[in-house]
């Protein structure tokens, strides 16, 4: 499945990639995002577009932002969203020129939410896709989300569904009917194999 209106050639993904980092080396100088100019970009990639930028460092998660509705142009979400890894994430201080050397950088490219129509537990386990779906989950003011890599750590339905509600900060055996959940699928690449954040941490 394509998640853009446009292949992801290896150019482009390599593109992409140098974009995020260029957006923190500039955010490193500049204390904000790498601003983006569509005359830089082919037409067909400038198009609203949902992403996640990931950054690892020793294999270690170091910062992991991403939107979940398409909200901006595909070039100009990658670079917003490296920006806010690197400086924004609340689990992590903001990134120190002395840790910019060894950064990896993977990119998650999310297609439209799917609503998910449940009517228990037991319901959902049935329905989603273990290795294909990535799931939100939204509770009131309460949200979690976890990206389809999840299932390679949790490739059990009920502790994938466990695991993303204690994401959400709700029990992890609680349920209501007032629930809604949505599944998505992404186009995923990066700078380095095997260290794709998944949005559990």
């Amino acid at each position: 499945m394509s998640t853009t209106q446009m292949e992801l050639t290896p150019r482009i993904q390599r593109r992409l990639l140098e974009l995020a980092r260029r957006s923190i080396e500039f955010g490193l100088e500049e204390g904000r995002p790498l601003p983006v100019s569509p005359d830089a970009w082919e037409p067909q990639l400038w198009h609203h577009a949902a992403t996640f930028v990931t950054l690892h460092r020793a294999g270690r998660l170091r910062g992991c932002i991403g939107t979940v509705e398409p909200i901006r142009p595909l070039p100009r979400d990658v670079a917003y969203n490296a920006y806010a890894a690197a400086f924004h994430d609340p689990r992590f201080p903001p990134l120190d020129r002395s840790e910019w050397f060894d950064l990896t950088i993977d990119i998650s490219i999310l297609g439209r939410p799917q609503p998910i129509e449940v009517t228990s537990e037991e319901d959902l386990l049935r329905q989603i896709r273990p290795g294909i779906d990535g799931l939100i989950l939204q509770a009131g003011s309460r949200q979690g989300l976890f990206l389809p890599a999840v299932w390679e750590s949790l490739p059990q339905p009920e502790r994938f569904v466990r695991q993303l509600k204690l994401k959400a900060g709700l029990p992890a055996d609680a349920w209501s009917p007032a629930w809604r959940f949505y599944r998505f699928e992404v186009e995923s690449f990066g700078e380095s194999n095997g260290s794709r954040d998944d949005g559990r941490e």
